[in-house]
């Protein structure tokens, strides 16, 4: 029996009902983390008061219908607080029961350890790895600013959300929040409001022991309105002030410095580490619920009052989308096409007459040209990407380099909310954050451009996208050492085979300009994942596709672009590196070997197909297989076999030419040739 505690205070600024609800998130939050023994338990105590207030007065939610489109958004960043989130779906009326509670970070639970997107209902984002949530939010932002500017009219305000974040110190550490933020701020995102939970503590300690910058000075250098709630995070009149204060602001996007403490309420762990990363044990989570005024015996305990106080959310939330549609039935009438054109998107629907619009606007590309495929990939989009204004993007400050600026196109800026083009900046990682945050808005289709090498900058984002099946597009041009003189810092090599290996993401390495166009309508229509799309900067051949298969294969990942039905060598290209087993062909057919090619531009769709159909491109009978690629080996042994030989590259680059680079290197017909005469002597 643990001996009694002096309760704490009153709180002069909440109500007895309050004061229940907030103490029954903490203490639920506590018995989730202690029974799952492991989680965050510090974080959902000392940010429950400002919670509480957020989910209940201000935010604009439907319990019943979590994706409403016209919802508020919000963004836990600090997802290892996942229990306060969790939580709070349960008490307003959400779909999870107290089972999933009791469930938390367990097998098949709708409660997992941090919080993901499409798994949970109410999770607007995966969010955990630190930095990338309020980097989301900055992209949830930009994409309700263009809504708004693409779709309001006088009288129709049928997009007028917000975006509300918690952040906690370890993502304003985290260098992608600082470029995200950065950019923020340049546009004068004011419905963008974060929450920043001061609690002072990380998982080493005070965060004295690395951090001593003077966060609200960084943000108002950024270009945000900042406020300070002093105190001990239960002050709830003050916070409510900044937060209405927060929502008026017309031009700048807010932070708001709450001092919270960590663990609020715990005798032992109150601001100390300990409370961080563990649970705080069964004593110390029955002398907290002493302090609370609680019954340490009791478990997963829920006031009937409390509760009843919580589902108030589901009629309120009810009411509110019952006057958003009413509105926009209005609209509708008012604005059909537009109507139509939100609620085709919002469903993830292609726009009528969507062949027809490729078909008659996409050049296809004269054979026995030579064309880079960026260079292609900026005649794709200025082609079509004026019938689609609901896809936006740009580039991290190369935009003349990867091609992605089309004809007629604005800039998206705090004084042009309907452009289309994104300036990054030389932000690699946020733009991958962003294009994330603008892809769950439901409705916008994101794309963002760099060097390949660049990836390595923003693989926390892709790896994200790839988990969440976000419909991100990531378009990477200049892809290997082709691109030449730059050298090997970069020349990406290892990148294939890394983002090869990342579940969940579609990898498109086309091998001349009509695949590249094949590549980008398959981009354009594939709504249950991210795509990568590997493009040069030199120059390649335009297949002369009378002589060879069709570039529409591209979607089956892998075909056989010509040679024998029954051949004796496969030779395997992909990417700029198919014109080099082409060539080599030639020279085997003239030979009288029979030999086949096979464009492989995608492994991720490849693997999609029908075991019959693989074995038709790849005989299992035919050893004698030859990769040619230039990156390194690794994956490839799954495609040439034990047997089978590789043309491409064991290290990294090097500053010249890219003739020279590839003649040097060994990645030339004449090895893919000589391998192939290896293989069958």
């Amino acid at each position: 029996m643990t001996e009694p505690v002096t309760r704490i205070p009153r709180n002069p600024s909440l109500s007895e009902l309050d004061e229940l609800s907030i103490n029954t998130i903490r203490c639920l939050c506590m018995d989730a983390i202690q029974k799952a023994k492991s989680g965050h338990p510090g974080i959902t105590m000392g940010m429950a008061p400002a919670a509480y207030v957020l989910w209940t007065r201000h935010l604009r939610h439907n319990p019943s219908h979590p994706r409403w489109v016209n919802r508020d958004r919000f963004v836990l960043s600090a997802g290892h607080g996942c229990m306060l989130l969790y939580s709070l779906l349960h008490l307003t009326g959400y779909p999870m029961s107290l089972d999933d509670i009791k469930q938390f970070r367990q097998w098949g639970s709708q409660t997992p350890g941090h919080p993901e997107y499409g798994h949970t209902p109410g999770v607007e984002v995966t969010t955990g790895p630190l930095g990338q949530g309020i980097s989301n939010a900055v992209g949830m932002a930009i994409a309700e600013k263009y809504l708004e500017a693409h779709f309001n009219r006088g009288g129709f305000p049928v997009v007028d959300y917000r975006i509300y974040v918690v952040a906690g110190d370890g993502c304003l550490q985290e260098g992608v929040a600082s470029e995200a933020c950065s950019l923020a701020g340049h546009l004068g995102l004011n419905n963008l409001i974060v929450l920043y939970d001061d609690n002072r503590i990380s998982i080493d300690g005070s965060t004295s022991l690395s951090f001593s910058e003077d966060v609200a000075a960084r943000f108002t250098a950024y270009g945000w309105f900042v406020q300070t709630v002093d105190g001990d995070g239960n002050d709830m009149a003050a916070f409510e002030r900044a937060l209405i204060a927060a929502k008026a602001e017309s031009s700048r996007p807010s932070l708001i410095k709450l001092r919270t403490h960590i663990g609020y309420g715990s005798p032992n762990k109150q601001d100390t580490h300990e409370a961080h990363g563990s649970p705080l044990g069964p004593d110390e989570v029955a002398l907290t619920k002493q302090r609370y005024g609680w019954d340490p015996g009791l478990s997963f305990h829920i006031p009937d009052e409390a509760l009843a106080n919580f589902r108030q959310q589901v009629g309120k939330g009810k009411k509110l989308e019952e006057e958003w549609k009413a509105l926009f039935a209005k609209y509708a009438s008012a604005y059909p096409n537009e109507a139509r054109a939100f609620t085709d998107a919002s469903e993830r629907r292609m726009p009528a007459g969507w062949e027809e619009l490729w078909r008659t606007n996409v050049p296809v590309f004269e054979a026995g040209t030579s064309m880079a495929t960026r260079e292609a990939q900026g005649k794709i989009l200025d082609a079509i990407m004026p019938h689609l204004p609901l896809v936006i993007g740009g580039s991290a400050d190369l935009t003349p380099s990867n091609n992605t600026r089309f004809k007629g196109v604005t800039d998206f800026s705090k004084t042009n909310r309907s452009g289309r083009y994104l300036r990054f900046g030389v932000r690699e990682h946020a733009m991958g954050a962003l294009l994330n945050g603008i892809a769950v808005s439901d409705v916008l289709v994101p794309f963002g451009a760099t060097f390949f090498c660049f990836v390595d900058y923003m693989r926390a984002a892709v790896r994200l996208a790839a988990l969440s099946r976000y419909p991100s597009i990531f378009v990477y041009t200049h892809d290997s050492i082709g691109l030449g003189e730059d050298g090997p810092t970069h020349q990406a090599v290892e990148h294939f085979a890394s983002l090869r290996c990342m579940p969940g993401l579609t990898v498109l390495r086309p091998a001349d300009a009509n695949e590249t166009a094949v590549a980008w309508k398959f981009a354009l229509e594939h709504r249950s994942g991210p795509v990568v799309l590997a493009l040069t900067r030199q120059k390649l051949p335009v297949l002369d596709r009378t002589k060879y298969a069709s570039a529409e294969n591209l979607v089956r990942g892998a075909y056989i672009l010509c040679g024998s039905p029954k051949p004796n060598v496969i030779l395997v290209g992909t990417g700029s590196e198919t014109a080099l087993a082409l060539a080599a062909y030639d020279r085997l057919t003239s030979e009288g070997v029979a030999a086949r090619v096979v464009s492989m531009p995608s492994w991720d769709l490849f693997e999609q197909q029908p075991e019959s159909y693989r074995n038709e491109v790849f005989p299992p009978e035919v050893t004698a297989r030859i990769a040619v690629e230039a990156g390194v080996r690794r994956g490839w042994e799954r495609y040439i076999g034990c047997r089978g030989a590789f043309v491409g590259m064991s290290g990294y680059g090097a500053s010249a030419p890219y003739e020279i680079a590839f003649k040097n290197f060994g990645i030339t017909a004449d090895a893919v040739l000589e391998a192939a005469r290896r293989l069958l002597s």
